[in-house]
């Protein structure tokens, strides 16, 4: 079959992997210069297959006001004229119940063990090198009741197959002995020794080069999809400024772009982007994190990715406005030195900002649409390094009609509806 995937970052290049592995005719069309240069660059680095919490939770619902009234909150929300926000906000303060985020943490579960050993095999197969490393995780808590809501999804999380471990304040000290600085202010902590950490784009631009060499993708960058060719209820071709590229089928993974792509044709995805920082600095051996930490309170991520300290954090509800980057990146770099003032040298750090691609309820869209050959495979938001290869085998198996490794009903597009 051919297959054209819209997309090349973590997310368009794992599909075409496990496509390609299944002897599909596999094309991507990427709009930037270069793979995984958009989400896929300089994310956070930590693959949380069994953290993964849903952003919309009961717990954020009392912070809402701080959202809106403080300028310096890890998680900003900035109220637009702009329909697909509302839209977005909505649906998220609907999927913030109880019993709804307790159920999507399962499930992300599951998809997050699948996506770990697709990963594995991947890497074995392809001896890809990306600084990949099974280090472990530790999420640290400032607020007590926080962290008593904690405990409790351990617990919940244990039903669903996941092994972790709540730590007390000293606990969290002999976990990861740089957190000194901020002993005072941490009330515990939940470990996950299974967690792993990686370079997402050497990953992506390994694994671009592995498809173009052994599996013959196409890899078509600097083009960007003008339009659609359709019959009916299937498209016929994906147009660029060169002519049309023809397919038997169409997946759509260009993260926040694939809402414009799909109102072209008549569908509506709800996917907002959530702005998100990251810098990356040469870490200091002896005073780094050895583990990935996760300042909840922060809303910040540490991974150590070779001789670096990849920081990345903040969420902001503000679409694609890049106003406000200088301030917040001030404000990142601010609380990196709180918690680990010793860890890099941060004056030489490289900044970046990028655009997750979200979903109200934090699942990603794999599945069918109302076009009988386009497919989604979209709206990773924070988890897009995390899901991205569970995420290709379970859109490989809808593909080819094979039963699936997870209950697909949980990430169709209508689940929302």
């Amino acid at each position: 079959m051919r297959i054209c995937i819209v997309g090349g970052g973590v997310v368009g290049l794992t599909g075409a992997y496990f496509l390609a592995r299944e002897g599909h005719d596999v094309t991507i069309l990427e709009s930037g210069e270069d793979v995984a240069l958009m989400a896929s660059f300089a994310n956070g680095a930590q693959l949380s297959y069994s953290y993964v919490a849903p952003l919309a939770d009961p717990a954020v619902l009392p912070q809402l006001p701080a959202w809106l009234l403080s300028s310096d909150s890890a998680l900003r929300y900035v109220p637009r004229l702009d329909v697909r926000q509302w839209r977005w906000c909505l649906a998220f303060l609907q999927a913030c119940r109880t019993t709804t985020s307790n159920r999507i943490a399962l499930e992300l579960l599951q998809l997050g063990a699948l996506s770990r050993a697709a990963l594995r095999e991947l890497v074995e197969h392809e001896s890809i090198d990306f600084d990949h490393v099974q280090n472990g995780k530790l999420v640290v808590y400032r607020d007590a009741h926080a962290f008593r809501l904690a405990r409790k999804k351990v617990d919940l999380l244990a039903e669903g197959g996941a092994s972790q471990t709540a730590l007390d304040r000293n606990g969290c000290l002999e976990c990861e002995p740089s957190l000194e600085f901020a002993s005072a202010t941490i009330v515990g902590g939940v470990h996950t020794s299974s967690e792993e950490a990686g370079d997402c784009l050497r990953f992506c631009r390994e694994l671009a080069n592995v498809l173009r060499d052994r599996y013959h993708v196409n890899i078509l960058t600097g083009t960007r999809v003008l339009g659609w060719v359709r019959q009916g209820r299937q498209v016929v071709a994906a147009r660029i400024a060169g002519g049309d590229v023809r397919a038997d089928a169409f997946v759509l993974s260009a993260g926040t772009a694939c809402v414009d792509l799909a109102e072209g044709l008549g569908l509506r995805l709800p996917i907002y982007p959530l702005t998100g920082y990251s810098l990356s600095a040469p870490a200091v051996a002896e005073r780094a994190p050895a583990i990935n930490v996760t300042d909840l309170h922060r809303k910040v991520v540490y991974a150590r990715l070779g001789e670096q300290l990849r920081v990345a954090g903040m969420v902001e509800i503000t679409g694609a406005d890049e106003s406000q980057r200088d301030v917040r990146l001030a404000t990142l770099i601010r609380h990196v030195k709180e918690i680990f003032p010793l860890a890099a040298d941060y004056d030489s750090a490289q900044t970046w900002c990028g655009h997750r691609p979200a979903t109200p309820d934090s699942k990603p869209f794999v599945g069918a649409t109302e076009y009988s050959n386009l497919w989604l495979n979209t709206g990773h938001g924070a988890l897009g390094f995390t899901l991205a290869c569970g995420t290709a085998r379970l859109l490989t198996e809808l593909l080819q009609g094979r039963p699936t490794s997870v209950d697909a009903r949980a990430y169709s597009l209508d689940r929302l509806s």
